[in-house]
């Protein structure tokens, strides 16, 4: 039994070190083994593996009269199901990622407002909403706009900076 309990505390210590040294198991191993298990011998899988041979094991032999051997093997069964399930949610959390940053090419058209005063031939600034957040732009204009004055972004010749023409009404 003590075996058995160590296992699964041991499993959740590789489960604290896979936290705090994310991805050294699996940059050790990647490569000399040039990607063969691909994620399976990442610290996470192997901590589940690990904890749920100790815990299940524990529990078979201290709930029923089966001994060390049928502990082990209900342990391993329970360890892979869990190992298994570890590897199936880390690939599913690393392929979620959102759509792609928005680029200047984005602002073309986007509405906003005048919050520095935008003289005839020099820059002022204007309040943009990207991907939902507002951002404020260097912008030049090719009549002066006041602040407050509602604009469309024509063009985006840097990345931080545009051209706005006024919203007419």
């Amino acid at each position: 039994m003590g075996l058995f309990l160590g296992l699964g505390i041991g499993g959740i210590a590789l489960l604290i070190l896979s936290l705090v040294f994310d991805g050294v198991l699996e940059s050790a191993f990647d490569g000399a083994l040039g990607g063969l298990f691909d994620g399976w011998l990442s610290l996470p899988v192997i901590s589940g593996f690990v904890s749920m041979l100790g815990f299940t094991g524990a529990i078979v032999l201290g709930s029923t009269g089966l001994g060390a051997g049928a502990a082990a093997a209900a342990g391993s069964v329970a360890g892979m199901g869990t190992g298994w399930l570890t590897y199936r949610c880390s690939r599913a959390l690393l392929r979620g990622g959102g759509p792609a940053a928005p680029t200047k090419d984005d602002l073309v058209g986007a509405a906003g407002t005048v919050v520095t005063a935008i003289p005839a031939d020099g820059y002022g600034e204007v309040l943009l909403r990207l991907a939902g957040q507002p951002v404020k732009y260097a912008a030049t204009a090719e009549a002066p706009l006041v602040r407050g004055a509602e604009v469309w972004v024509t063009s985006a010749p840097s990345s931080t900076s545009v051209s706005v023409r006024a919203v007419e009404r």
